[in-house]
Order: structure tokens, then sequence, then C-alpha cells
């Protein structure tokens, strides 16, 4: 094995930092991605109805991620663990049992969603105005699902093996296609809503490329064969063990997108569901750095534990809770000083801003407490506690955000009780996701090195 793919050696939080700081490069990157469309739409003059029609599709957008983190990221820590345990083979039959999942799955999701996308949409919160800008959206974006799903689900694997610079370029690559082409099919070309859609999937199919042939190329460690693309029951299973708290916080974020949206139509009309379209946007721009910190310390974690040295997996659990809560903090506190500013970014409609400024300011209140969720959830799946996982995944979620979500604005908050689940969930859903990984993954590799020394 190469010194640059072994996470044994070194201190942990270099290795750490190694694998986080190019995936962070690219997260950032990946942020204009994916809220590059948005900015341009809300900068197009008039109302904010495109806008609006976009961001009801992202519980669809939403969904079709939470397939792909079932069998992308449900697949990476299993193949790390195997690696950290020495079995090559068998991780390879991992990355191409994953392939196969994310084929088959795209092909059935995007013919499910051109046959329900209308009930849906209008089910998700449309009105007859901005159906428009959503069905002429979806359209054409569930051309690509192929695309961004693999591109997604088997970059994880590049970041897995310490290729993280590879991992970044195959971000970037689509990115900047994306910037560039979104201003010439939206304004040049004069297609608008279409124009976007269409750039987002050419974007996509040119990082999707990048991800196969890097794969399927002689210097990766292990790489993708054509033999191996296979769906193996007994690695399904484990796939879907680890990768069901994935499916189920992505499931999830599509089940309180659908709440969010009809709710907002209902105490706000189109308005609000282009505000809650633009602070999802910006808890984007901020959320994706952390999620490059987490992506680069679960590989490490998984690694470490697969090799049973538990030392560095308790090291990597405290860089990454730590490092976690500091930038949530300082994200927090830049939104509280700037929330015009970050606003702004998405709309220059005078009645979207002055009306959403508060609702940001909501939102995200508790911020930090988002940051233990992630350092419990990482660390649960990153030693293949898939038990824990789903569990706090769920509980966040669809047990705290949906329901109060429905249920705030029925006791007299209004729009702002649609805006205030979210922090009420960060913090009783982060604390009691954190409490119950110390007391249980933490205090088990605790009494191990106890035995040993």
């Amino acid at each position: 094995m190469a010194k640059h793919n072994d996470f044994s050696k070194g201190p942990v939080w270099k290795c750490i930092i190694v694998q986080a700081v190019p995936l962070m490069i690219a997260q950032l990157v990946q942020l204009l991605y994916n809220v590059v469309d948005r900015i341009y739409l809300g900068h197009m003059g008039g109302s904010s109805l495109a806008l609006t029609g976009v961001g009801l599709t992202f519980p669809v957008i939403t969904l079709i991620m939470a397939f792909t983190a079932l069998f992308g990221m449900g697949g990476t820590p299993l193949f790390s663990m195997t690696r950290g345990a020495g079995d090559e083979d068998r991780a390879g039959q991992i990355l191409g049992n994953s392939f196969a999942l994310l084929l088959l799955s795209s092909g059935l999701l995007m013919a499910a969603g051109y046959l329900f996308s209308e009930p849906i949409l209008y089910a998700f919160g449309a009105s007859p105005e901005s159906f428009v800008y959503a069905k002429e959206y979806l359209d054409i974006y569930l051309l690509g699902t192929l695309f961004s799903m693999t591109a997604t689900g088997l970059n994880g694997y590049i970041n897995a093996q310490g290729y993280p610079k590879t991992g970044m370029l195959s971000i970037v690559i689509g990115a900047v296609s994306n910037i560039i082409l979104d201003p010439i099919f939206i304004f040049v070309f004069d297609m608008g809503v279409a124009g976007a859609a269409l750039a987002t999937i050419i974007s996509q199919s040119i990082s999707a490329i990048w991800v196969l042939r890097f794969l399927f190329g002689k210097t990766v460690a292990i790489p993708l064969r054509i033999r191996s693309i296979r769906i193996r029951r007994d690695i399904t299973r484990d796939i879907f063990r680890l990768g069901t708290a994935n499916f189920i916080m992505q499931g999830t974020n599509c089940l309180v997108q659908v709440a969010c949206n009809s709710t907002l139509q209902i105490y706000g009309g189109d308005l609000y569901v282009g505000i809650m379209t633009v602070v999802n946007s910006i808890r984007e721009i901020f959320m994706l750095p952390l999620s490059g910190m987490v992506g680069g310390a679960q590989p490490v974690i998984s690694f470490n534990y697969g090799a049973k040295d538990y030392r560095r997996v308790r090291s990597g659990i405290r860089f990454n809770t730590f490092m976690g809560a500091a930038y949530n903090t300082l994200s927090w506190v830049l939104i509280v000083l700037f929330p015009r500013f970050w606003f702004s970014i998405f709309s220059d409609d005078a009645a979207t801003i002055a009306a959403g400024v508060g609702a940001l300011n909501i939102y995200f209140f508790g911020f930090v407490f988002m940051a233990f969720q992630l350092a419990g959830q990482t660390t649960f799946q990153a030693v293949g506690d898939a038990k824990h996982a789903i569990t706090f995944s769920l509980l966040r979620k669809a047990i705290i955000v949906a329901p109060l979500t429905f249920l705030l604005p029925r006791l007299g908050f209004g729009v702002d009780g649609v805006f205030l689940a979210e922090p009420i969930s960060n913090i009783i859903g982060g604390l009691a996701c954190y409490i119950t990984m110390r007391r249980t993954v933490y205090r088990d590799i605790t009494a191990k090195l106890k035995v040993e020394n």
C-alpha cells in the first residue's frame, strides 16, 4: 500500500487535514455548483417566482441524493474498513457493487420522476404560477440523474483511497463547467430556468466521466473493474446496513422540505417558499465546508478502526468534534452580523430580503449544535454502528423537525414557526446524538485502550 494511502501513519489530525482540506475546497466549489443556478435565477428581474419554482424541486433532488448516499456513502466506510483489514479484493467488490446499485436506482428514479412529477410538485407546495417553473426545471434535470448519482456516489471511493486532490478535481471540473454554462444558457440564449437545468446536467456528465476515468485507470490503488460491477447479496446487505443512516438523513431532509414548502404556502404564499429556498441555499454555503471535514475524518476513523488502532480512532473523534464546533460557532457569528448580505446574494427582490432576514436569524439560532450531530453521526457510521446512526437520523428530522413544522405555525407562531423548528431540532438532536456516542462508541474505545495498556 502506498504511503499516502495509509491512514495508520503520522499524526491523526494531519491525516484528517490532508484528506479534509482538498474536500473542503471541493465542497466550497461544490456550493457554487449547487447554488449558482439560484443566484442567477434570483437576479433575473421581476418577481422571485423562478427561484421559488426551482426551490420546489429540492425535495425531488434531495430524494435522488438520498439514494446516492445509500449506495455510495453506505459503501465507503465498509470499503475503508476492508482496506484497513488488508482485504483489497473484497474492497474492489464493494466498489463494483456500489456502482451497480447506483446504475439500477438512477434508471428507476428517473422513470418515476417523469411519471409522477405533476402531482408530486403540487403536493410539495406549488401554486399554479410557480408550478410552471418547477416543471420546466425538473423535466430537464431528471435527464442527468445517472450522471449526478455516479459523480457523487463514486467520488467518495476516490477520497477513501487517499486521493483527496483527485476527488476535489472531480467536483471542481463540474462546478467550473456549471458556472461558465449557466449565464450562457440563462441570459445569452435566454433559456431561463430551462437553461439553468441544462447547464447542471451537462456539468454533472463531465464530472461523472472524470470520476469513472480515474476509477477505471491504472493509478488508483483499488480500481473499478467491469467484472466487479454486479450486485452481490451479502455486500448489498452490508451497504444497506451502513447506508440506511445516510439515506434517512437525506430522506428526512426531503420530508422536511416538503413540510416546510407546503406549510409556508398556506401561511405565507410563494414569497415565503422563495425565502425558504434562499435560507436553504445559505445553509448549504455554511454546511459544505463542515461536510468536507466530516468527509476527511470518516475514512481515517474507519481505516484505523478496521486496523484496531483505537488510540488513533479516539484522536480522530476528538479532532473532528473540536473543529466542527469551532467552525459552526464562527459561521453563526457571521450570519448574525451580516444577514442582509447573505440574503442579497440570492435575491435582489426587496420584499424577499425584508421578510427573509428575520427568518434567517431564527433558522440559524443554535447552529453550533449541528456540529455535535455530525460528529456523533460520523463516528457511528465510521465504526459500522448502523443502529445508532439510523436512530439519530430519524430523531432530528422525522421526529422533531417535521412535526414541529406543522405544529408551531398552528400554535400561533405563523411562518416564524416553520423556521423555528430547525434550531430546536439542532439543539435536542445534536446533544442527544453526541452524548450517546460518548457513552457508547467512545467509552468502548477507551475501555479497549485501558486493556491494551
